[in-house]
């Protein structure tokens, strides 16, 4: 989309140069798209251009693993090999690839979709959003004069398309500590079509093989976690996300009406549950890539798909 209310493009990463009418420009798949009226009532009239930061997009260290804002899609899409390749068992690497998978997009937009554009971006089914919450991310935010804070991604995104950000200020980076990379997980999604937008994702974590983290996205209009101590019964995580989510929290719109991703989100959470209760290394429950039709629901009068829930015995 041309964007004809553009009167400059500034190659800066000094939250210090914004100022009203700016916009941060990293692979600008979302600014392109919806154009300058899309982040509020007046037009933009500047870009202040990510692309010369010069960011590592992938750093690796004993302590886990820094994700620039910049990295790209096609980057984080290579990080599993690289860890690999480094010597580091990180099983919760694992979850990069579906995530990625999630975005349903050619490798254009891989190219130039970055980690930190779907952070700010801030939709309910963001997969980058998904894949930092589970893992117990932390964003680093640059603010004007030199300040920085740091905020958990979980805590990032507040609501849909809203985040924590402040005007003018920059995130820089995402990290995922060690702990929960080298975590048990396990993944599920639903969308409604074959190749559409997720309704409903949602990761587990199982660190140490002890305590249990859950966290739904996409059914929701934010980040929820549900954090046990031990692996809880099927009755205790349902009763966990009775409480953890009011039906006001979760999302309406094309892509899922409210109650079908509520039922989904308790289905899916015991299928997590299921997989991550059973001995590490046993036969278990493998999401395949295969969409299965259930009933139609509500407004929508297509049939709805549920991507990943045909189970299949592992090697089967």
């Amino acid at each position: 989309m041309d964007m004809n209310t553009i009167e400059a493009v500034v190659p800066t990463t000094d939250p210090a140069e914004w100022r009203d009418g700016d916009a941060w420009l990293a692979g600008g798949t979302v600014l392109f798209s919806y154009g300058s009226l899309a982040f509020g009532p007046q037009p933009l009239k500047r870009l202040l251009d990510l692309g010369s930061a010069g960011w590592t997009p992938v750093a690796m260290s004993d302590a886990g693993i820094e994700l620039a804002a910049t990295c790209t899609v096609a980057e984080l899409y290579g990080l599993p090999g690289s860890a690999e390749a480094a010597g580091r068992a990180w099983p919760a690497l694992d979850l990069v690839r579906p995530c990625c998978d999630s975005f349903v997009a050619s490798f254009k937009v891989w190219n130039m979709s970055t980690v930190g554009g779907n952070l700010c971006t801030s939709l309910p089914a963001g997969p980058m959003i998904s894949l930092c919450a589970a893992l117990d991310g932390t964003a680093t935010i640059l603010g004007p004069g030199g300040t920085s804070r740091t905020v958990p991604v979980a805590d990032f995104v507040t609501g849909d398309a809203r985040n924590c950000l402040a005007p003018g200020e920059l995130l820089r980076s995402v990290r995922l500590p060690a702990s929960a990379l080298a975590a048990r997980v396990a993944f599920r999604r639903l969308s409604l079509s074959n190749l559409g937008r997720s309704g409903v994702l949602l990761i587990g974590r199982l660190d140490g093989g002890a305590s249990f983290v859950l966290t739904v996205t996409a059914a929701t209009k934010r980040p929820v976690q549900l954090r046990f101590d031990a692996l809880p019964e099927t009755d205790a995580l349902a009763g966990a996300l009775d409480e953890a989510i009011p039906a006001g929290l979760y999302h309406d719109d094309i892509h899922g009406l409210p109650a079908w991703r509520r039922d989904m989100t308790y289905r899916l959470a015991e299928e997590v549950r299921a997989e991550l209760a059973a001995p590490e290394g046993a036969p278990g429950l493998r999401v395949s890539g295969d969409f299965w039709p259930a009933s139609g629901h509500g407004h929508h009068a297509q049939g709805i798909y549920a991507q990943g829930l045909r189970a299949r015995q592992e090697g089967a």
